[in-house]
């Protein structure tokens, strides 16, 4: 178990690298919920998540044998990125193994930090034991995303932070998912202001500290499958669950479709880019996922923002459905001249944009006589997709909502 001594001197080893992140006030966000919520912007920090600390305070604390040995870490992205700027940094040799499907991005910009990076595995367990296996054959030192006393104490450096810029906190709200940054986070606050509520969230897909916490042991789940890959792990920590036993006053879980629903949300009203897992904490308050009384100070700590572009897309476009303002349908049309047109006229009556047509004469779901209709359209919200679905069965299409 760390202490706030551990925390407060993790910042000053750290204070040379680490950027002081912004908290902001959103009006719109605390309009939206009656709270006051301010944004705890990690996506601003050097790498882009909060990583960076906990890697940099563990590699400052290593031995002279320890620095000319190296290091190895397994990570999905963030703590691998955190850990090769540290170690580069600090003048450390470090091997970073990485799931065989980690982010094309978050592999090449922990390529550029100056790590060495090796892909292995289906996921972070995967990656994991094939960095211990290079731990024992070369003699490096494992630095640990999340259950190593010196790394949740770094992580720790941003509680200090909520509650210097924000004295009248209430409510902080944290991603978990190997459960480093909720414990280092939690015992800062906790340390000093034992009346703030520290709530946790997990993806519903990676849903493991809430059966731990019923087990009253750590529990490993069978398999992971969430959009939030910065959270993707099978298990909290040996070291995280007892702090997080004992400091977290709530753990909630929320969708794939609630965080792409924040993400977008975030992107569209605040020109802030997070990633899954950075806009788990949002996604929690917007959804109502824990009970919150208006005028309630909440920070959702934005841990993230390295989202891969490809993902991106396919997040934005599901945030997107999730509001409205997207919708895929599919029809079938007699295969004559003018058919596709007619329906695209009662699209452009109720003032509906298309985006994309997918026109198919040759399946054999339909008749010969018929074609098989995909249309991507633009709309402007629930409501505006309720009239255009009801206007299109009023002029006899059979209509099958996709997205």
């Amino acid at each position: 178990m760390i202490s706030l001594a551990d925390v407060q001197a993790a910042r000053d080893r750290i204070a040379g690298v680490v950027r002081r992140t912004p908290l902001e006030y959103s009006h719109s966000f605390s309009e939206e919920t009656g709270a006051e919520v301010y944004l705890k912007l990690e996506n601003r920090q050097r790498t882009g998540a909060f990583k960076i600390r906990g890697a940099m305070n563990r590699i400052a604390t290593l031995d002279e044998a320890a620095r000319a040995a190296g290091v190895v870490t397994a990570s999905a992205g963030n703590h691998a990125q955190g850990v090769a700027l540290a170690a580069s940094r600090a003048g450390v040799d470090a091997t970073i193994v990485m799931p065989e499907h980690a982010p094309v991005s978050k592999v090449r910009a922990t390529e550029r930090y100056g790590g060495r990076v090796v892909l292995s595995g289906e996921d972070y367990d995967a990656a994991q034991a094939r960095a211990h296996e290079i731990e024992a054959a070369e003699g490096r030192t494992y630095v640990h995303a999340f259950d190593d006393p010196d790394v949740v104490a770094g992580q720790g450096t941003i509680g200090l932070e909520i509650l210097e810029d924000c004295p009248d906190l209430d409510t902080v709200v944290v991603a978990v998912g190997g459960g480093g940054l909720i414990s280092g986070i939690a015992t800062a606050i906790k340390s000093q202001r034992p009346d703030v509520r520290v709530v946790g969230v997990e993806a519903a897909g990676s849903a493991k500290l809430a059966a731990s916490l019923r087990k009253g042991e750590p529990h490993v789940i069978d398999r992971v499958d969430t959009i939030a890959d910065g959270i993707a792990t099978r298990r909290v920590g040996d070291l995280t669950y007892p702090m997080i036993e004992e400091h977290v006053d709530e753990v909630v879980t929320v969708t794939d479709d609630q965080i792409a629903l924040a993400l977008v949300t975030l992107l569209d009203r605040t020109k802030t880019l997070a990633e899954g897992a950075g806009a788990v904490p949002l996604a929690a308050v917007l959804s109502g996922a824990f009970d919150y009384r208006p005028d309630e100070a909440i920070v959702p700590v934005i841990s993230g923002g390295n989202v891969d572009l490809n993902a991106l897309t396919t997040v934005i476009v599901r945030g997107l459905v999730e509001t409205g303002r997207y919708l895929r349908i599919r029809t079938v049309l007699e295969d004559r001249p003018g058919a596709l047109l007619g329906l695209a006229g009662v699209i452009a009556e109720r003032d509906a944009n298309i985006s994309a047509i997918h026109h198919d004469r040759t399946s054999r779901d339909v008749a010969l006589d018929d074609a098989e209709v995909e249309i991507d359209i633009e709309t402007k919200g629930p409501e505006h997709v309720e009239e255009l679905l009801a206007a299109l069965r009023e002029a006899g299409y059979e209509v099958e909502v996709l997205a």
